[in-house]
C-alpha cells in the first residue's frame, strides 16, 4: 500500500510528540479582531546598548510606532542587543511593548548570544515578562521554535492560521560553508510535522506566516528576478546562508506559509516575492549603535485577513512617515 505523504508525515509528528516535553508543546495563540483582521508590528536590529544615549532612539521610535498603529501584536525579528548589561537592556528595550499590555514574542538575532547572558537565560528572562507568549523553553534546548495558533473572530479555539517563529542561529557550524547557519534538517522536520497537523485538523492549508533573523537564500534569488517586483531599498548585499537546507522548498511543498519575514541586513527593507511567497525585510529599528545608512529607524506594518492567503503591509518611520505600502498578493493591472 502506497501511504499518502500527509499521512506519514503525521505518523512521524505524532512519533515525536512521545518524546517533546511537555513544555515544547505548550500552545500560544493570538486572535482576529471582530473585522477579522490582526495588525503586527515587526522591529528588527534593536541592537541596544544599556547606558548608550544613542540606544533612545530606538525605544522613542517604538512608543511612536506602537501610539500609531496601535497592533494586536509585536514580534521582534531577532538582534536585541548588541553589549553588556543584557538583563538590563532586555528590559529597557521592551519596555514600549509592555507598558501598553500588547501580546508579543521574539526570535533571536546572530548577535544576541555574544554578550552577558546566554541564549536560554535570555529566553527564559523575556519569556516570563508581561505580555509575552513565547511558549516557556523545552529542558535541553537553547532557543526553541515555536508556533503562535491564530484563532477565528468567531470565538473558536479552531486555529484558522499561524506564526512560525524560528531561530536562524549565528555562525556556519561546518567549516568552509559560508558565514551563516543554515535551518537544520530537524527545524525543518519539526515545521512540516506542524504545519501537517494544523492542515489535517483544518482540512486544508492554514494561511500562515513566518519569521526570523537571517534571511533565506531566497531572497537572494527573488530580488535578482527582473520578473520580480522589489518594493523598498536594497541597500547592502543579502547576507543569507551559504548553504540551501531546503526551508523555502518546505514551506512550498506545504502550502501554508505565504510570507516570511526577516531583519539581519540593516541597510535592506524591501519586499518581493518568490514562486508566490512574499519575501520581506523588517525596517531597521536600532539607534546609532551599529550601522545604518536608510536613514530614519522605523518598523513594518502587517495586517492580515482572516481565512485567507492575504495581507497589506507597509514601513512607518520615525517621524511619522509611512512608505512602501503594498497589497500581497499583488494584483496585475490588466
Amino acid at each position: 500500500m502506497i501511504r499518502h505523504p500527509l499521512a506519514i508525515i503525521l505518523s512521524v509528528a505524532m512519533l515525536l510528540a512521545c518524546f517533546i516535553p511537555a513544555a515544547a508543546q505548550v500552545q500560544s495563540s493570538l486572535r482576529f479582531n471582530p473585522e477579522g483582521k490582526l495588525k503586527i508590528v515587526q522591529f528588527t536590529d534593536i541592537h541596544y546598548k544599556h547606558g548608550k544615549k544613542a540606544s533612545r532612539a530606538a525605544t522613542e521610535m517604538m512608543d511612536e510606532v506602537l501610539d500609531a498603529e496601535n497592533p494586536d501584536f509585536v514580534i521582534i525579528t531577532g538582534d536585541l542587543v548588541y553589549a553588556d548589561g543584557v538583563a538590563e537592556a532586555l528590559t529597557e528595550l521592551t519596555e514600549p511593548i509592555t507598558r501598553r499590555g500588547l501580546p508579543w514574542a521574539m526570535v533571536f538575532g546572530n548577535h544576541d548570544e555574544q554578550f552577558d547572558m546566554t541564549l536560554p537565560q535570555m529566553y527564559d528572562a523575556l519569556q516570563v515578562m508581561p505580555g509575552c507568549i513565547m511558549p516557556p523553553r523545552p529542558m535541553g534546548v537553547d532557543s526553541p521554535d515555536y508556533v503562535i495558533d491564530l484563532l477565528g473572530s468567531d470565538g473558536s479555539e479552531r486555529p484558522v492560521g499561524a506564526f512560525y517563529c524560528l531561530d536562524s542561529h549565528s555562525g556556519a557550524r561546518v567549516p568552509g560553508i559560508g558565514k551563516y547557519a543554515w535551518f537544520t534538517y530537524d527545524q525543518i522536520g519539526w515545521y512540516r510535522a506542524q504545519s501537517a497537523s494544523r492542515t489535517e485538523a483544518a482540512g486544508a492549508p492554514l494561511p500562515s506566516l513566518m519569521f526570523m533573523h537571517i534571511p533565506l537564500q531566497e531572497y537572494a534569488a527573488a530580488q535578482g528576478d527582473t520578473r520580480n517586483f522589489l518594493l523598498g531599498t536594497k541597500g547592502e548585499e543579502i547576507c543569507c546562508q551559504a548553504a540551501n537546507s531546503g526551508m523555502f522548498a518546505s514551506i512550498k511543498e506545504m502550502g501554508d506559509v505565504f510570507g516570511v519575514f526577516c531583519g539581519h541586513d540593516h541597510d535592506n527593507d524591501f519586499a518581493t516575492q518568490f514562486a508566490g511567497v512574499l519575501l520581506a525585510y523588517g525596517r531597521y529599528s536600532g539607534g546609532k549603535t551599529v550601522y545604518n545608512h536608510l536613514g530614519k529607524n522605523g518598523a513594518r506594518v502587517i495586517v492580515l485577513y482572516e481565512g485567507e492567503p492575504r495581507l497589506d503591509t507597509w514601513l512607518r518611520l520615525r517621524g511619522g512617515d509611512v512608505i512602501n505600502s503594498m497589497q500581497f498578493p499583488v494584483h496585475k493591472k490588466k
